[in-house]
């Protein structure tokens, strides 16, 4: 597929990649907890050391040669990549701990550590899609912060999806794959820490 459809994929992969979306992510966490906005300092806070620092790292990786690109589309350098996140992941929550942080940025930190930890995991074997895992994850869990009236949001996910498989980073069962990974056990996760765990 090439032309304006190409193009639209390509930018659909990089508004969406999942920096981006978990950043987002982070900074509305504490929405619905008193003292919002004020707390979002809290979502900035595990931002940092769950999205810029480890993209920082990629980014300066990809400057030296070390790594193919910022998607890290190269399935063997992920499972590195992602247990460095995991440590910078780790590191920001008990930070945040230490700040005595708002329940529903420690939420959305232990849910990401758990989908980073099984990413890394299948990435060593198959190249599930990180896209599809994010976006799925960020839609439900923003449809269940916010109800109903956000389930449009859902659509991002086979878009997202669609975006991966034409630009051939993904096949369908990967995109499939990381779609159902995000929104069910990694909003999952996120809903049972939120209301039940923490």
């Amino acid at each position: 597929m090439t032309g304006p459809w190409r193009t639209t994929a390509r930018v659909l992969t990089e508004v969406f990649q999942p920096p981006v979306v978990v950043t987002v992510l982070l900074l509305i966490s504490p929405a619905t907890e008193p003292g919002f906005p004020g707390t979002i300092r809290f979502g900035l806070l595990g931002a940092l050391f769950v999205c810029v620092l480890p993209l920082s790292y990629v980014l300066v990786m990809v400057k030296l040669g070390r790594i193919t690109d910022h998607h890290v589309s190269d399935r063997r350098q992920r499972p590195m990549l992602l247990l460095l996140a995991l440590v910078s992941v780790v590191a920001g929550l008990l930070v945040l701990q230490l700040l005595q942080g708002p329940v529903g940025v420690s939420a959305m930190i232990l849910a990401l550590i758990g989908g980073i930890a099984v990413l890394a995991a299948v990435s060593a074997f198959w190249k599930i899609s990180g896209h599809a895992s994010a976006i799925a994850a960020a839609a439900v869990i923003v449809v269940l912060m916010f109800g109903p009236a956000f389930l449009p949001l859902l659509l991002l996910v086979p878009a997202v999806g669609w975006s991966r498989v034409v630009l051939r980073a993904h096949t369908l069962g990967q995109v499939i794959a990381g779609s159902l990974f995000g929104g069910l056990v990694i909003a999952g996760l996120w809903w049972i820490l939120r209301n039940y765990a923490l």
